[in-house]
Order: structure tokens, then sequence, then C-alpha cells
């Protein structure tokens, strides 16, 4: 049976033999397609080996979200987008994982490289993912901010990439500030240095990074709804409406005609727990010489930039934003 792939640029369905959507015509990227192999795994496997090293009890706390996400996404990332793998299955990968919690406990002195269980609860995992993929995108437009001489980008241009950036860092500091935990503060690029010298490059890696992020917080919305949580399935809604006005401005920017393109945005992730794997498989985890970004914070004082607390004239807002 034929295996199938949703484009990312439009979620139109593909085959693996497909070098362009037939839809849209855009080129499909196989680091974005799940599918199953065993490097998939490894992926996931050398972003827990990256956080190995001896904690305390309380540093265990911390990290331990990147070992639940990393335990669900070796068998259950991609649900949405593999059709051999049911949401049944995903479902009691899950629920494997959270009956394992308790072990968790037991093993608080080894090195996370070790641990393949979380002590973490499902809330906090959800916040601590969505705090480093903020850290990610805030390093991704401080670096094309820095070099926007090189890529050509300047007058509105430019100061859409300003406002980008300080959204993704209030963003950030609000998951910070309700207990999300920060995974990983140095990251890579898929195309390294070239990524902040060449537009197209520039754009496309900011076009694959907005559309995970679009899947992460619609699947954070679904989850969050579930946990009881309706005022973060809300918040979640209102941080998907920014990444996804960054995503069509980043077309405006690259000359791509409808800038506007998506009438649905696809959910490619099956949970936001499947993300790491997806964006380790993708390159963004993989620092090293000559191509490592650290993460800065940077200052979110900027005119123009409103609505810098996830307001709702139904609900208080929660944490400190």
């Amino acid at each position: 049976m034929t295996q199938i792939r949703f484009c990312p640029q439009c979620g139109t369905s593909v085959v693996p033999t497909d070098a362009h959507c037939k839809n849209c015509q855009a080129v499909l990227d196989d680091r974005f397609m799940l599918n199953g192999k065993p490097e998939i795994k490894a992926a996931t496997d050398n972003l827990i080996a990256s956080f190995a090293e001896q904690r305390s009890r309380r540093a265990f706390f911390k990290k331990g979200a990147v070992v639940a996400a990393s335990a669900v996404a070796a068998t259950a990332v991609g649900a949405a987008i593999m059709p051999e793998l049911s949401s049944a299955a995903a479902r009691q990968t899950r629920a494997q994982t959270a009956a394992q919690i308790q072990d968790g406990f037991k093993q608080q002195n080894k090195s996370l490289a070790g641990y393949n269980k979380s002590a973490q609860s499902p809330i906090v995992t959800i916040l601590t993912i969505a705090r480093t993929a903020e850290q990610l995108a805030v390093t991704f437009y401080s670096n094309g901010l820095a070099n926007a001489d090189k890529l050509g980008i300047k007058g509105d241009n430019l100061e859409y990439i300003k406002a980008a950036l300080v959204e993704e860092q209030i963003h950030q500091k609000f998951f910070a500030a309700n207990g999300g935990q920060s995974l990983a503060q140095t990251f890579s690029f898929p195309n390294g240095p070239q990524t902040f010298t060449d537009l197209k490059t520039f754009i496309e890696t900011q076009q694959q990074l907005e559309g995970v992020f679009d899947s992460a917080f619609l699947a954070a919305i679904k989850e969050f709804a579930q946990l009881g949580r309706p005022d973060l399935a809300q918040i979640s809604g209102q941080v998907a409406c920014i990444e996804a006005e960054h995503r069509a401005l980043g077309r405006a920017i690259g000359g791509l005609v409808p800038a506007d393109n998506w009438a649905f945005t696809p959910v490619l992730l099956g949970s936001v727990s499947d993300a790491p794997a997806l964006v380790t498989k993708a390159g963004y985890l993989s620092p090293k010489n000559g191509n490592s970004y650290t993460y800065k914070e940077v200052d979110t004082n900027l005119a123009g930039v409103e609505q810098t607390k996830p307001y709702s004239v139904s609900s208080s807002v929660v944490g400190n934003g």
C-alpha cells in the first residue's frame, strides 16, 4: 500500500515519489516527512543524549519534559500524518508512558541519557516544549535581524521581522512564567550559516519553523482542553494565530503569492510531544562548530506591538506573560 504524506505548504496529500506538490508546486522536504525509519528514533535518542549529565533531584524535575516528549515521539510521532500508526496506537503509547511516571522518580540520580520516563505533568510538558520552541524562534529571528543587510531585508519587511522577534520573546516569557522549563538554548539550522546570508534559504527555514509551530499550538489546544484547561487551550489558539501571521508575512517578504495561501492550517503533529523528534530530524537540534546559535533574550519594548498579554473578555489572564 502506498504511504500517504501531506504537503507542509498546502496540506494536500502526496506520495513519497513526488518531488513537488501537485496542488501548490511546493518542493517536498523529506526532513519533515516522518515515515517510521530507524533514523527517526536515532534522532530522538541524540536529543536525549545531548542533555546527558548528572542532575540533582531539582534539575531532574526541570528537565524531565524532554523525556516524556522523546518516549512518546519515538513510537507515536506523526500520528496525524502516518496512516499506519492509528490514533488508538498513539493513545496506547501515551497511556503506557503515563503509567510509568512513578518509575521516573526512582531514577532521579541517573543521567538523562538513561531515562525513558517522565516525572512531569502533561501540562508542564506542553509548556516546556512550547517555551523551548519559542527560544528556537527567538534565536532564528535574532540572527535574521542581525544579518538583515546580507539578506536584503529592509523597510517594512525589516519591521515585520523586528515585530516577529519581539512577539516570539513575549510568548517565551509567558510559557516560562507559567512553569515551562528550558530543554535547549543552543540550536542549529538545516542549512547552517547560509540560512542568514541567502534570503530564499531564510524564508524556507522560516516557513518550516512556523508551520511546525502552528501545528504544535493547534495540537496544544486539543490537549489542554482534554486536560480540563480551556484557559490554556484558548491561549494556545491566540499564539497559533500569531504564528500564522508570521508565516504569511514571511511569504510576503519572500515574494510568494499569495502570502495567505492556506484556507485551513494543516495539523502535522498528533501531539505536542511529537514536536521534539520532528524538529531534531529536521536539523534544528544538532549544534556543532560553524552551525551553533545560542538563544539570547531580547527587549520586548517595541512600538506597534500590542496585546502583549493574553486577554479574554470571559476569563482572567493566566500567569504573568
